[in-house]
């Protein structure tokens, strides 16, 4: 029977095996590379950078989330409930303080990130902070502190630099390609970056699968569970995914790499490529689940 354990194992597991096989696949390009040149300084490269962006990804992927959503530290002066919340929401589930993070945005929404939980973080969008009551913000902050337990969050950020490499290299091959040209060496140069720049092209959308593959929506269920449990009053939780819902507030500062940190899909349910990959459950069924569990038993 699967636990709260097994899931912190299957994500600990996924994780290495996205780090080993990105780390197989830039060393495979590396090697073709070496071949049609017949030169092996391609492979060194290509064993520097797997090392480099496995290592980097692994220990500064959630410095990396932060910067590019222009998330700010926060001080328990700055907001001293929010902070009290998290605090002592992190007292009961047995969870050292996460560092928290605002974000200047107007949606409605917050993310956790971080390798582990003596390295969490939780970020709050303002919008977040200008709707909810205490106890609807208290049932968000333990929906992610969940997300720090159950360790998903390792997985959500590691898989979002990965991704962000393989989408620059494609762009590289693609670019670089056509500055070669001439005749002999030039020609197989400029062919094989343009094949490799195409064929990195066509896993982009792939690789964005993969993600929703990896970073599965069971884990935004088991996250409410979790956190109705750990606020005694699922309520609170499901009336705070019926505003963020609801208030139809478009992020400025979320991108498609990082939507699937989020409680709620930060650019909403609707559009094709939204619906295609989109890593998140109905906020309806969740909520209904939510009030199933508060609901008293016949």
């Amino acid at each position: 029977m699967a636990t709260l354990y097994t899931h912190q194992s299957e994500n600990v597991a996924k994780t290495w095996i996205f780090l080993t096989g990105f780390f197989v696949f830039v060393i495979g390009v590396g090697f073709v590379f070496s071949q049609a040149y017949g030169n092996p300084s391609f492979l060194y490269i290509a064993v520097a950078i797997s090392i480099l962006m496995n290592v980097g990804s692994y220990w500064y992927s959630d410095k990396i989330v932060l910067s590019m959503v222009h998330a700010k530290p926060v001080a328990r002066a700055e907001h001293p409930e929010l902070w009290n919340i998290v605090e002592n929401l992190a007292i009961t589930a047995g969870l050292p303080m996460p560092k928290l993070y605002i974000v200047e945005d107007p949606s409605p929404n917050a993310f956790a990130t971080g390798r582990d939980k003596e390295h969490a973080v939780v970020a709050v969008h303002t919008g977040l902070l200008s709707i909810l009551n205490k106890t609807e913000l208290e049932g968000v902050l333990a929906h992610e502190l969940s997300h720090v337990g159950n360790r998903d969050t390792l997985i959500s950020t590691v898989v979002i630099v990965l991704v962000g490499f393989v989408t620059i290299l494609s762009d590289f091959f693609l670019r670089t390609g056509h500055h070669f040209g001439g005749g002999g060496r030039d020609n197989k140069a400029q062919g094989i970056f343009m094949i490799a720049g195409f064929v990195l092209a066509l896993l982009a959308p792939i690789i964005a699968t993969l993600i929703k593959l990896a970073v599965t929506r069971k884990r935004e269920f088991l996250a409410d569970a979790s956190g109705a449990l750990l606020t005694r009053y699922p309520e609170g939780l499901a009336s705070a995914l019926e505003k963020i819902s609801g208030a139809g507030i478009p992020s400025t500062t979320a991108n498609h790499a990082v939507a699937h940190m989020y409680i709620a899909n930060p650019f909403g349910q609707s559009g094709l490529v939204t619906k295609l990959f989109m890593t998140h459950p109905p906020i309806a069924e969740r909520i209904a689940i939510l009030r199933g569990m508060s609901a008293p038993s016949r």
